[in-house]
């Protein structure tokens, strides 16, 4: 059996940044197993299939692991190759999800825009053995929906951070590093963050989409406005337009296509 494979870098402007993710379009479902060893060989922090037509498709996405329940960037990069590749003339799509609900993209310019849920996250007990985890204490911890959210008072900090993904593993959440962000020059933003889920197979995510669902809850009432830029400041790194929209997160980002080829199984 023959597949067509994308794979594109989400949240970037060209190649060698921002997230890579592998696409993977179907006529119809693959057995689990196979979606996972398919992911695993891959081996990038999302493999995305899909099947559907007409701007009304259904999505699943596998860590060389685990199978997510949220994934930002492959989305995207999922909407860019249905918009490009597929149906052109489209400018918004859906994907129905196993866990997360229904989620639209939307084409705007150059950029693809996710309408994802907002998931606001609330004081918690630090967590034994994060402070170790992390190599450094937050000055505030929260709990989201699916994550660790560590707040830290700037960025040099958050950049500084080199965790100890031996005993990340043992946390029961992955884990947000954010902090408020530069105000001048030419990486100016509000805010920036990591992501660490070595748990689910990834040690250090190079741009998160979901995780932005609670980075902009957050931020947002913070900075007292709704309309804000991230950057994630892995290694990689990635720019994000994020405006919060009540329930919802608008996350936007362009999308560089990579490669194209065809797998066998």
């Amino acid at each position: 059996m023959k597949l067509p494979l994308y794979q594109l870098d989400a949240f970037a402007s060209a190649v060698f940044a921002g997230n890579p993710a592998a696409v993977c379009p179907l006529d119809e479902w693959l057995p689990e197993a196979t979606m996972q060893a398919i992911a695993a060989e891959n081996n990038l922090a999302e493999t995305a299939f899909f099947v559907g037509a007409k701007g009304d498709y259904a999505i699943r996405w596998f860590t060389p692991a685990v199978e997510a329940d949220l994934c930002g960037h492959a989305t995207l990069a999922s909407a860019a190759v249905v918009m490009t590749h597929l149906e052109p003339a489209l400018k918004h799509v859906k994907f129905s999800t196993r866990r997360a609900g229904d989620l639209f993209v939307a084409r705007d310019g150059e950029r693809y825009v996710l309408d994802f849920p907002a998931w606001a996250a609330k004081p918690v007990v630090v967590p034994d053995g994060l402070d170790r985890a992390l190599g450094a204490r937050p000055a505030q911890v929260l709990a989201g929906r699916r994550d660790y959210l560590c707040v830290f008072a700037d960025a040099a900090a958050v950049k500084a951070l080199k965790p100890d993904m031996a005993l990340m593993k043992r946390l029961e959440k992955p884990v947000i590093a954010t902090a408020p962000g530069d105000a001048g020059g030419a990486s100016a933003c509000d805010f920036v963050s990591r992501f660490f889920a070595p748990g689910h197979g990834i040690d250090e995510d190079p741009v998160t989409g979901s995780a932005h669902c609670t980075l902009t809850p957050y931020w947002a009432e913070r900075l007292g406005k709704t309309r804000m830029a991230a950057r994630q400041i892995s290694p990689r790194g990635g720019e994000l337009a994020v405006e919060l929209k009540g329930e919802r997160v608008a996350i936007g980002g362009r999308v560089a296509p990579y490669l194209e080829g065809t797998i066998h199984v």
